[in-house]
Parts: C-alpha cells; structure tokens; sequence
C-alpha cells in the first residue's frame, strides 16, 4: 500500500465532522459532533473514514467543513422531531404528566405526556397512542440534572427539575415533591448508565500519542485536521468535552460566570484578543483567574493555547508570541491533567525541532523546565510577576530582617519561603546556628509565620491586595540556645530587636521601673550617648503605651461613681408626670444629649490625663538615659537583655487564648499560652510568674478538636484552650518537637527529654475546611 495511503488509514476517523451552522435557526448548533466511545470498531476506527475540520463561517451564512470522498451519514445527538406514535417506543422506564416551561408565550406552563427510555426524554401531545412526540431530548453521559429545590417551591408552588440536553433544556414542574425527586432520580440512573463521550480533539490528541515516533504520520494528522491547527476564526464550542448546564460555575456566579461550556467559548475570544490589544498584562491576568476559579476550564485553555501555537502562519511576529506569554503564565499557575500534559510536552518538543534557536524554542524550554516545578498556585500572579514572566526573567523581592536591614533577592514562580529561609542564612552567614528561622509577613500592628512550603510569589501578591502596609521579614522562629549566641554576632542582634518587639506589644512582664530601663537602654542603643540636638522616637517605640492607658482608665473610673447614663436615669421620678407625645420626646432628647456631654468631657479628660502620664514616663526615660552615658552599642544591647533575661519565659513565643479549661477543675479567660524550647507555660497577662507549666516530657499529645480549640493532654490531665492562634500554635509546637528529634538523632543530649508515646493527633469535627497544620512555617520535619 503506498505510504500516502497508510497515513490516510491511520490519522482518519469516520464521525469527525462539524455540524453545519444555520445562523436562521432558532437553536444553536455545535461546532463539532460528539461521539461515544461505544460506536468504535476494536481498531478504534469506524468503518468510513471522514477528516475533522476547523469551521470557518461562509458567505452564506453556512460553515464550510473540509470532509473525505466518502459520504457519511451522521449520528446526531438530539434526533429532529417527528411523528412516530407512542405505541412504537420500546423500554419504557417512567412516564406521566408533567408542566414544562414555555418561552414566548403568555402562557408560562403547558401540560405535556412526558416518556423516558433507555436514550431519551421525550414528551408527546398525549397519554393516549398514536399521540404526536413534540420533542426530544437525547440522554448521554454529559446530560445533567438539577434536582428539586424548596426555594422554587415556595415562589412557584411548584416542585420542579432541570434537565440539560446538548441543544435543549427542559424545565419541568409537578405539585408532588416525590413525583419530582423520582423523575430526578430515573433521568440520573440513564446518564450514569451512558458510556463517556469524546470529542473529535480527544480522539485526535490519541491518534498523534500512539504515533508520535512516526513524524510522517503525526505531520499528516495536523494537515488534514485544521481543528488542530492555528485559527482566525471564533470557536463555537470547547474542544474538551463538558456537561451542559454545568453547576460547578454556580459558587462564583457574584463574578458573573456563566457554565464551564459558556466560558470556554469566551476564553478563546480572548486568547485571539491578545493579537490586537497593546497591553496583553490584563488580557492573560483575566484568563488565569478564570482558570483559578473554575479548575475545569485549565486544560481546556492549555489546549486551546496548543492549538494557537500549531502550524501559526507568522510565527515569529510579537502578536503571536502572545500565545506563549500566555502559555508560559499558564505554565508556573497551573498544571495540566495527565494526559494534556503528555500532549503539551510532545508540542513543546515538536516545536522545538521545528523552530530551533528562535524565541518559540526560547519559550518552550522555560515552559518544559517550569512544568517540573509548578504546584498549583494560590493566587493568579500579580502584574509585575506576569511582565517577568513574559520576558523569562526572575522577580527581585525584598526581604526585611529585625531593625532597619533588608536583602533583596531573585526569586522564580516556584520559590517556597523554605528556600528564602536558606538563602538568607546563607547570606546573613546563620548557617551554623542552632535556632531555626522563619518568614514573618508582618506590619506595624500584627505578624504571622510564612508556612515552609509557601510559594513567595503567593505570599507577595497577597500583601499587595492588603490595605494597611506589609513586608515579607526574616526573623527567629525557634529560639533552643539562647545561652550560646555570640554577642558580636547578628544572631545576637536578632534576638535584641525580637526582644524589644515583645517589650513594645507589652508580652514581657516586668515593673515600670524596669521597662523605663529598658526604654533608656534602647536609647543608648540606637541613638548613643544623650543630646538635646537629636530628636528623640515617640513613647510608643520604647515603651508599652497601653499599661498607662489601663492605669489612666482605672483611676477615672474610680472617680465616677456609676455610669452616666445611671446618674440620668436618677435624676428622672420613676412616675410619667407628663402624657407621651411631643414633649415627652423633647425630655429625653435632653437627657440623650446630656449622656453625650459627659461622654465627651470623659474622653478629653482621658486624652488629657494620658498626655500628662506619658509626659512623665518620657521625663523619667530621657533622665536614665542621661546616666547611661559611656555605654556602647554592644553593651547596652547586653544589658537590655540581662534585664529580659530576669523573666522565667524569656525565648518563649506568647498565644493569646480566649478560653482554658482543665479536666481537674481548672477554669480561666484571658491567658498567655507560652510555647518555649522545653515546654509550654500558661500565664496570667502582664504576670511573670507561671499558673501551670507541662514540660515536653510530660505530653503524651497535642490535638485539634476544631477550627478553635486546642487540647493537650499531660499525663492524666486534658487541657483544652480557645484560640485564634491555632495553627501557629501547633505549628511552632511541631516545630520544636522536629528539633528535639533532630538533635537526638545527631547524637547531641537535649537538656530536657520527651517520651516515644508522644503524638499529635487531629480530630476533624466540623465540615468545614481547616488549614493544614502538620506544615512547618520554615523547618523542615
């Protein structure tokens, strides 16, 4: 046989053909015809063969198809209506009355004699035979079904289902719930019954797989399937097979998302957009949140992108090297399923033999190398990560460390925080050091622990999004030897800054006299020795501002013997002298405005009152400042934490828990949880001294019962604590458990120890989703 008619024999398929589109019709028709895999011979070929053909719109109004000599005839989805009688339909399963849904007609429901069989729904004139059949809707697997809801119910009074048909949809009502539910039922039972249906791409993308090491006939196959290749022209339905009237889209219908078949369609009207506008960034940002959104449509745009980026008439021109700016965007998003990543990875190659040396090839190989890499991401990238990307390049990030230092550093799409961890290590020379570090996104008011495996590129783009300002910073995570840092090291340096940060937000107990102290010392520490030149930071820097807030509050509460609104209510007889009406009101508009009067006067005496004390503790500050004159930087720093030091939980890291309460009794609001290198500590806030502290080696576990609550039992004892701080809790818990392991494993004796039986156990129950906790913010388990 000659060669041309092997290649024919073996990229052909009988059923490739794309329905001619009437524009008249009052019903769309589909680009493509779908077919079962059932209806193949065991070959996997129908008996004729027919070419599938891109559909491009022809004067008439028609599309033009490119098909074989041989005629075939085709199998049509949803069969035309005709006249055969009730009588002939075989395997009847349900039938009844039901109402359907009428459109253009004052008449909103109209009864009809509804029959399903094995293949369709059909619905006839009458119950009687030899009533006329009005129409059909054929059954296959990408049919669905909308099951009957109470809130249709309650606006209609009627109990109704939607059934999704390749060109028609009905909508079908009954007074009976359980009538509506069987219907439901039996129409579900026959779509899950239907063999899954492929498109003529699919089948295509399988014919070049199993002949991808003969070039003669993969080449064969693009020339003779334009649906394959490069368009100008819109496509009418996605070349991946969907089920219509898909539901999935329905939780983002606030972004107004119609079905997944809708906006695949709308996806490739963008995808040709991005040849004509000058600035594609929005185009291909509005195409990966769609993607994020709705995950089905992912491999449906990777495919759509194939095709573009196949057979292109000007390659190399800038309007279609869009097509791969897209595709290298998709590339670091997402990841396709498996067999479309076997298909992508075959183009890539295919195009890079084709066009070796050239930006095309350029592309393909950032492609092929960010497909090892991608995890699914979190957020669609930001604006300027999409402009890097689409030039091949790495973004430069800032990360901050404690005081006023930062490094910046070249990061890719798939950076995790645990590689940033490294890298700034390595960088700030922390290599050796013994205490593990972690990223902290963090603002003036509020910081949290980056999880290890998180892609920066993630976090980045979320901080932007924020409204107040953030920065990405590198601090202590794990504090296990404090004792041992050198004092001229920048570890050391880290632990002063982190210190004072603690002092500040007012998580170190101590007396006045000591934080005063401690402000001096910072002081000395930034600024030197004593001048009146040098302008001095505001009180809020050096020193817990809200311990002279509650003392302020105190002390006017003390004077005011009850609350305004009580002393109004007293001056007013409990007898009504006078009837309701107007002058009633006018009574207590007075008295309302009174209230307001006193809550004024309150507030400017606090202000005053606050002003006044923090003036004070200022003069007390600048005045042991002056003393320490002489002091340098190092040994202010030292004896800052000699003071800190003075605390039994210093290097802890303090939880706010709203609730605790003990198996033995033990009930109390508003503690400290102190998760430290050798146990955990409850304290009072602003106490120093412990109420209960649980070495490590006395926890048998620590669990989550739910998105709240916390529970660790110690010996006989089960303690459980409300939280917002869950998830940081046990990751920081996980985290100091993983390095006592380590440092058993290295040989080195912990100066505490735990037992084999300890566990971390995870009750899950509430159905909502909770974030993964068993991950570490920056040390690896």
């Amino acid at each position: 046989m000659p060669l041309q008619g092997v290649c024919w024999f073996l990229c052909c398929r009988q059923g490739f053909s794309l329905l001619g589109r009437d524009y008249g019709e009052k019903e769309e028709e589909e680009s493509f015809e779908l077919r079962n895999k059932e209806d193949l011979t065991p070959n996997g070929r129908t008996p004729a063969e027919v070419t599938v053909s891109q559909p491009t719109c022809t004067a008439n109004g028609t599309n033009g198809h490119t098909l074989s000599q041989s005629p075939v005839k085709m199998k049509k989805p949803i069969t035309e209506e005709n006249k055969m009688g009730l009588e002939e339909e075989p395997e009847l399963l349900v039938k009844g009355w039901l109402l359907r849904e009428v459109r253009g007609s004052w008449i909103k429901h109209r009864r009809y004699w509804f029959v399903l069989s094995q293949d369709s729904l059909d619905y006839y004139s009458g119950a009687e035979k030899g009533a006329r059949r009005l129409g059909t809707l054929v059954l296959t697997s990408l049919c669905s079904v909308i099951w009957p809801d109470k809130q249709t119910y309650k606006e209609t009074g009627y109990w109704s289902i939607t059934v999704y048909g390749r060109k028609h949809c009905y909508r079908l009502y009954t007074k009976h719930f359980n009538e509506a539910v069987h219907w439901a039922c039996a129409i579900q039972k026959i779509i899950d019954t239907k063999s899954p249906v492929e498109t003529p791409t699919q089948l295509l993308i399988r014919d070049i797989e199993e002949n991808k090491f003969n070039p003669e006939v993969v080449e064969h196959i693009y020339q003779h399937n334009p649906i394959l290749k490069y368009t100008q022209g819109p496509l009418y339905a996605p070349l991946l097979p969907f089920p219509y009237g898909s539901l999935e889209h329905t939780y983002h219908n606030g972004k107004g998302y119609g079905s997944v078949r809708e906006e695949a369609v709308k996806l490739f009207n963008c995808l040709q957009q991005l040849e004509l506008v000058r600035e594609p960034v929005p185009i291909i940002q509005g195409v990966l949140q769609t993607c994020l959104d709705l995950r089905p449509l992912r491999d449906e745009v990777y495919c759509q992108l194939v095709k573009q980026t196949s057979h292109t008439p000007s390659p190399y021109t800038a309007a279609h090297l869009r097509y791969w700016q897209l595709l290298t965007c998709m590339s670091c998003t997402f990841l396709p399923g498996p067999n479309m990543l076997k298909y992508l990875r075959f183009h890539l190659k295919r195009i890079q033999s084709q066009s070796p040396e050239s930006e095309m090839d350029n592309y393909a190989s950032f492609i092929s190398e960010a497909l090892e890499k991608t995890k699914c991401r979190e957020c669609v990238p930001s604006w300027d990560e999409i402009q890097m990307l689409m030039n091949r390049q790495e973004m430069l990030c800032t990360v901050h460390y404690p005081g006023p230092g930062s490094c910046q550093l070249y990061i890719s799409s798939h950076t995790t925080a645990n590689e940033v961890v490294r890298r700034m290590q390595e960088k700030l020379g922390l290599q050796d050091s013994k205490n593990t570090f972690a990223l902290y996104e963090q603002n003036a008011l509020w910081e949290q622990p980056v999880s290890g495996s998180a892609l920066i590129a993630d976090v980045l783009t979320s901080l932007t999004t924020k409204e107040a300002e953030w920065k990405l910073c590198f601090k202590l995570y794990c504090l296990l030897d404090a004792d041992n840092i050198s004092v001229d090291s920048i570890e050391y340096f880290f632990l002063f800054e982190q210190c004072h940060e603690m002092v500040v937000r007012g998580q170190l107990p101590a007396c006045e006299e000591d934080l005063q102290a401690l402000a001096a010392l910072r002081l000395q520490s930034l600024m030197g020795d004593f001048s009146m030149h040098v302008p001095c930071p505001p009180l809020d820097e050096l020193f817990p501002v809200h311990m002279l807030e509650t003392r302020v509050l105190v002390s006017l509460s003390a004077a005011q013997a009850m609350p305004p609104c009580q002393v109004a209510a007293q001056s007013c007889p409990t007898t009504q002298r006078f009837p309701t009406g107007l002058l009633a009101g006018t009574l207590w508009s007075h008295t309302a405005t009174a209230v307001q009067k006193q809550k004024v006067e309150l507030d400017k005496r606090l202000r005053s009152r606050l002003k006044e004390e923090s003036s004070s503790v200022m003069t007390s500050i600048l005045e042991r400042w002056k003393g320490l004159a002489g002091y340098s930087r190092r040994d202010s720093m030292a004896a800052y934490l000699t003071i800190a030091r003075q605390w039994s939980g210093f290097g802890c890291t303090l939880y706010e828990v709203d609730f605790y309460i003990s198996s033995t009794g033990s009930f109390s609001q508003k503690l400290w949880l102190g998760v430290a290198a050798s146990s955990v500590s409850l304290y009072k806030q602003g106490e120093s001294e412990a109420l209960e502290s649980f070495p490590y080696g006395q926890i048998c576990s620590y669990s989550v019962s739910d998105s709240n609550t916390f529970r660790i039992t110690a010996g006989d004892r089960d303690l459980m604590f409300e939280t917002t701080k869950l998830t940081e809790i046990i990751q920081l818990m996980n985290a100091y458990f993983s390095a006592i392991h380590c440092q058993r494993g290295k040989g080195e004796d912990p100066d505490f120890s735990i037992t084999d039986t300890t566990e971390v156990g995870f009750r899950q129950l509430v159905p909502t989703p909770t974030p993964t906790l068993l991950e570490l913010p920056s040390h690896p388990v």
